[in-house]
């Protein structure tokens, strides 16, 4: 057994401790500048930048052959796309509808929305505790459950629907049974 897989000396400490430090210092400052849709709701597209930010900060810790300005450079790379594609979805609905998911209507006045259920592998009980979350003991009262573009199923109570002018222009028209 070799010894410097418990021990390699000081050096690997030393970069380890600096690469945390700075590294960590750059990633803060480079999240607050960009702003907070840098990091968001967890919108897939956010979901993929969080997991690579992750994994090159991660990586950047533990690969002593990777120099720190190479780390910042690409955090500071991925942060700007994130950004840059962030600006071009709030200007183009074409590029809105390619890099976001659109809602998708589950549970409306009564009825399951079948054909969505199965597009997005849902079952009857995900709508059940999504209600049962949101304090709905019956589907009686429940007047929409919508698939959020971020995963969640958000729950709308059926006196507050109102005309469902902030769902059916988003989701389509209900399934007709």
């Amino acid at each position: 057994m070799d010894i410097t897989q418990f021990w390699d000396g000081w050096d690997p400490i030393l970069h380890t401790l600096i690469t945390v430090g700075a590294g960590y210092l750059a990633l803060l400052l480079m999240l607050r500048i960009s702003g907070p849709r840098t990091m968001s709701s967890m919108t897939p597209l956010d979901f993929i930048v969080a997991v690579t930010l992750g994994s090159t900060f991660g990586r950047a810790v533990t690969a002593p052959d990777v120099p720190l300005a190479q780390i910042v450079v690409a955090l500071a790379l991925l942060i700007f796309l994130q950004w840059l594609l962030a600006w071009i979805r709030g200007r183009s609905s074409n590029a809105r509808r390619v890099i976001d998911p659109p809602p998708a209507l589950l549970f409306y006045h009564g009825q399951f929305q079948r054909t969505a259920m199965r597009k997005h592998q849902l079952v009857d009980d995900d709508v059940h505790i999504a209600a049962r979350k949101s304090g709905f003991g019956s589907l009686e009262s429940v007047g929409a459950v919508i698939l959020q573009q971020d995963g969640d199923l958000g729950v709308i109570a059926a006196d507050q629907l109102g005309d469902a002018s902030s769902v059916l222009p988003f989701t389509g028209e209900p399934d007709r049974h």
